[in-house]
């Protein structure tokens, strides 16, 4: 059987200026699941976390490379349809749309009837009644009923990372360098995750309390964000 989700030499590039065309943001991911899981995936604003969901449901062109869904390219799916393959629970700003690049009529069906990769992008847990013991049981409903469930959090408090440990079964981190390309490196605990060049700095004082006399680490709100 085809693994439920296979991203395949991705890459997402970005470019600016008129005359002299410049790369002002790449994505590159290649990493393929098998099995229904839980995936937390962490880093900086402008990391490139809400393009790679974009790039899972359809919802945006790679330049380079494919996303296979349970057997199928996404975006040779169609628009409509695309839904019963991967679905991103957006941020509450965000829209869904799709970039067209063919008639719909040159596109195949999908061929599930539901959903096999649930993205949530930066879920707002209320501590209040219980919605925290909600949601995080909905997704463990989901993995142990055959989907796959990424989960993007951006850690701010401790009870996030708590959430994160208790919850996921493996882990990604997006790092942009100073070239502005960005890659995920792959984590299969948060003891690994931890471990990775980066992952401490970008969480700050979650994990290494300010020493006496010394400068707290930063917050992962304070980092960087992409133009």
């Amino acid at each position: 059987m085809a693994p439920l989700l296979h991203v395949d030499g991705l890459v997402k590039r970005y470019t600016r200026g008129w005359t002299a065309r410049e790369v002002s943001f790449e994505l590159r991911a290649d990493f393929r699941i098998e099995a229904p899981a839980i995936v937390g995936v962490l880093g900086a604003n402008g990391a490139g976390k809400t393009t790679l969901f974009e790039l899972i449901t359809g919802g945006n062109v790679p330049t380079e490379g494919c996303v296979r869904v349970a057997g199928q390219d996404i975006h040779r799916v169609r628009y409509a349809e695309r839904g019963r393959l991967a679905l991103h629970y957006h941020q509450s700003y965000q829209l869904r749309h799709f970039h067209r690049t063919r008639p719909n009529v040159l596109l195949e069906a999908a061929v599930r009837r539901e959903a096999v990769v649930h993205l949530f992008d930066e879920p707002q847990f209320n501590t209040q009644d219980g919605y925290i013991g909600f949601m995080l049981d909905f997704f463990r409903q989901l993995r142990d009923t055959g989907h796959l469930v990424f989960l993007c959090l951006h850690p701010n408090e401790p009870v996030h990372l708590q959430i994160l440990d208790q919850t996921c079964d493996r882990y990604f981190f997006a790092q942009k360098d100073a070239a502005r390309v960005s890659r995920l490196h792959a984590a299969a605990s948060m003891q690994e995750l931890l471990a990775l060049p980066g992952v401490r700095g970008y969480l700050g004082r979650l994990v290494d309390p300010e020493p006496t006399g010394g400068q707290a680490g930063a917050s992962p709100n304070d980092q960087e964000t992409t133009p």
